[in-house]
C-alpha cells in the first residue's frame, strides 16, 4: 500500500492558490483515474484510492487547513500502518521557479508549515517528497500574500504543466517503487509533460 498526501488548504477562498498546489496534483491524478474523494471525518481528510499491479493507492487531501495536516497524515499511517518509503508527500515549494518539480527523500520542512505539522505528528522528517516550485514573491509582496493568492495568468500555463508533470511522476514512482529512478527522471522537470 501507499499513500500520497497533497497539502493545502480547504474552502473555496483557497482553491487555485500556490499553497494549493498539493490539491491540484491529486485531483488530476484523481481524475486520471476516474475515482472521486469522499470525506473522511476519522481520518480528518478527504480520501480516494485505486488499485496499482494489485497494490493500494491511497491518495490523502487533509481537512485540517495546512498547519494541522500532520493530524491528518498520523491517523491515516497509524491505521493502515504504511511504511514510511511509501509515503509520498506532494507540496508547495518558494524556492523552486514556479513549474518546477523536485523529490527529495528527506530534509527540514524549511519553513513549510504543512511538513512541519506532519514531522511533530509523525516525529520524523523521512518521508518522500515531491516539491512543486511557486517561486518567491514579488518585491512588495508577504510570503503569505504569495503562497494564498492565485497563480498569475502567464503563471497558470507553467502550474498546468508541473501538475502534468507530477501526475505523471507519481505514476512511475507507483509503477517502479523506485525513487531513485524518479528522481532522475523528474527533477527540476519544467514544460510539457
Amino acid at each position: 500500500m501507499k499513500l500520497i498526501v497533497g497539502l493545502g488548504n480547504i474552502g473555496t477562498e483557497y482553491e487555485g492558490t500556490r499553497h494549493n498546489i498539493g490539491f491540484m496534483v491529486l485531483d488530476e491524478l484523481a481524475k486520471k483515474k476516474g475515482i472521486s474523494f469522499h470525506s473522511d471525518r476519522a481520518f480528518k481528510g478527504e480520501i480516494a484510492s485505486f488499485s496499482e499491479q494489485g497494490e493500494k493507492i491511497l491518495l490523502l487531501k487533509p481537512s485540517t487547513y495546512m498547519n494541522l495536516s500532520g493530524e491528518s497524515v498520523r491517523a491515516v499511517v497509524d491505521f493502515y500502518k504504511i511504511p514510511l518509503e511509501d509515503i509520498m508527500i506532494v507540496h508547495d515549494d518558494l524556492d523552486l521557479p514556479c513549474g518546477s518539480l523536485r523529490f527529495r527523500a528527506s530534509g527540514s520542512a524549511g519553513g513549510h508549515n504543512g511538513l512541519k505539522s506532519i514531522f511533530q505528528n509523525c516525529g520524523t522528517q523521512k518521508f518522500l517528497r515531491l516539491k512543486i516550485g511557486i517561486g518567491r514573491p514579488h518585491p512588495g509582496k508577504t510570503v503569505v500574500y504569495h503562497v494564498l493568492h492565485p497563480f498569475s495568468k502567464e503563471e497558470r500555463m507553467e502550474i498546468e504543466f508541473a501538475i502534468q508533470n507530477g501526475v505523471e511522476a507519481l505514476l512511475y514512482w507507483i509503477e517502479t517503487s523506485d525513487f531513485s529512478m524518479v528522481m532522475n527522471r523528474f527533477n527540476q522537470k519544467k514544460g510539457k509533460a
